[in-house]
């Protein structure tokens, strides 16, 4: 007798894989219905268990899918890697762009070039939001590229950058 012609009587493999399929139900878990016994829900797993075998590869993703949808799973890659059409798009996006970040709240401004002409007047422009002396502002101007501030939101780092570019000076918020 080929070992592939034999048939292996699924029922004592189900109790091996779920010895809780050989335990009648308990109270907690019996349906409202007045409960049902081992045996009908050995075959009801059985049966389930042949559906699901006899589909084909593709109506076995279309039902992986629409049940990890029913248990709320959709959020999260599938386990084959590849997101279903309209399924965790934004995981996958996140995944592809990681260098984004989210939301800053903290910026810093850093000064990269100025116009020579402009020198005196940013240097000024320096002074009024660092609280530094004319000489340790002018240090600090003539250091290009340099931050001149760190830590400050979004509304006053962007105030101080316009003022500057007004000034004549490139200015990066980062």
């Amino acid at each position: 007798m080929p070992l592939l012609s034999t048939k292996i009587s699924p029922r004592p493999l189900l109790r091996l894989l779920l010895p809780s399929a050989t335990r009648p139900l308990s109270s907690a878990a019996a349906p409202a219905g007045g409960g049902a016994s081992a045996e009908a829900r050995t075959q009801k797993l059985e049966r389930i268990a042949d559906e699901l075998l006899s589909l084909t590869k593709a109506e076995r993703d279309d039902y992986s899918i629409l049940f990890r949808l029913k248990l709320g799973l959709h959020q999260w890659i599938p386990a084959g890697g590849v997101p279903a059409p309209g399924v965790g798009d934004g995981l996958a996006a996140e995944a592809a762009n990681p260098a984004e970040e989210k939301e800053k709240t903290a910026f810093d401004i850093k000064l990269e070039k100025f116009d020579t002409a402009a020198k005196i007047k940013v240097i000024k422009e320096v002074r009024t939001f660092t609280d530094l002396g004319l000489k340790e502002a002018k240090e600090l101007v003539e250091k290009t590229p340099v931050v001149l501030k760190k830590g400050v939101t979004k509304e006053e780092a962007e105030a101080i950058a316009a003022k500057l570019k007004q000034v004549g000076a490139t200015v990066v918020l980062e």
